[in-house]
């Protein structure tokens, strides 16, 4: 299998977008907390995790199908390509897996959090916590393209009670909250993979 740095290599060929390449980071961020608290392997759901947009700049009337056989030649393997397909409802491809439901259920949800953090006035994600999350969910003109009932269901189909995810994906996301430019400064300048020592 490819490594998490041939998978950072293909998001920074395909992706251009800060925004996007974070929006991955934040999910692959998640998928490895999940992977650890469930036994799973951690760099193959990480690896979804951060591949799992990687054509959507690049292809976006076709994403996420456009990238599948790309992934397949450069050797990723079909578990992680399979999930990736199965993230986005539009192409049919039913969740089965501990691994695809994970993916669903972290994806849009990770927008939501960040969201939250860009609205302190420090943009600071490490001060973020479960109850000011809770409170901008209420409200559904914030991050109205978070649709709230499909981060629900995609949780309890993954089988986490909501509030038991949202901890998860965030205390995930802080602990790369530099990577994702949310550590309350700017980001030090610079080419180096985001987490690529974990």
């Amino acid at each position: 299998m490819p490594t998490r740095a041939d998978a950072w290599a293909t998001v920074c060929a395909y992706t251009p977008s800060e925004s996007l390449r974070r929006h991955m980071l934040a999910v692959e961020a998640a998928m490895r907390a999940y992977a650890r608290l469930r036994g799973e392997d951690e760099t193959a759901w990480g690896c979804a995790g951060l591949l799992h947009d990687f054509d959507y700049e690049r292809f976006p009337d076709a994403h996420p199908a456009a990238g599948d056989p790309i992934l397949a030649e450069l050797g990723w393997p079909e578990p992680i390509r399979r999930a990736i397909q199965s993230h986005a409802d539009f192409t049919g491809v039913p969740r089965v897996t501990p691994m695809e439901h994970a993916l669903h259920a972290c994806d849009d949800v990770t927008g939501l959090i960040v969201a939250v953090a860009l609205v302190r006035p420090d943009r600071d994600l490490r001060k973020v916590d479960l109850k000011s999350i809770r409170k901008k969910w209420k409200n559904h003109a914030f991050a109205a393209g978070v649709d709230r009932d499909e981060v629900a269901a995609a949780a309890a189909a993954f089988g986490v009670p909501l509030d038991d995810h949202l901890q998860t994906v965030l205390e995930a996301m802080q602990a790369v909250a530099a990577d994702l430019g949310l550590a309350g400064a700017a980001p030090a300048a610079g080419g180096d993979a985001p987490g690529a020592d974990g």
